[in-house]
């Protein structure tokens, strides 16, 4: 009988501007099984280099950031 293969974790990137929401949301993410916060970033320029970097799966986006908006970090 072949045994089962475990799925990769859910790779999260949180981009907030608040850094006491990203700390919450990274906890609670953290706490979920399946899924595993690779980067933080507080604004869009910030995210997208770190994006670049750790090749999120997901990415959990603030739309109101200092330097643009969450929907322009998406496009």
């Amino acid at each position: 009988m072949p045994r089962a293969v475990a799925a990769e974790p859910v790779r999260v990137m949180i981009v907030d501007d608040h850094e006491i929401v990203r700390r919450g949301i990274a906890e609670i993410i953290d706490r979920a099984d399946g899924l595993d916060v690779v980067a933080e970033a507080g604004s869009r320029a910030e995210a997208v280099r770190r994006a670049e970097l750790v090749c999120p799966d997901v990415i959990l986006v603030d739309l109101q950031l200092p330097d643009g908006t969450g929907i322009e970090l998406m496009q």
